[in-house]
């Protein structure tokens, strides 16, 4: 279980590293297909982490693994 965890740790870190590379591209490039793909970069760099930990907290809640 161990193992699956940090290769899903890992694809995550990679998607936010994607992320943070796409939206800098973006940035730079100035047509209209790039500002409203910029747009969605955005959205997706604040939305990818809060599904991610939302998704902890309830693997957490679930299997009983939280420390108290």
């Amino acid at each position: 279980m161990k193992r699956i965890k940090r290769i899903l740790a890992a694809i995550g870190a990679l998607l936010l590293i994607a992320l943070y590379v796409s939206t800098l591209i973006f940035a730079l490039i100035g047509n209209d297909l790039a500002i409203n793909l910029l747009k969605a970069s955005v959205a997706l760099t604040i939305c990818l982490p809060v599904m991610l930990y939302a998704i902890y907290l309830i693997y957490r809640l679930l299997s009983g693994n939280h420390p108290d």
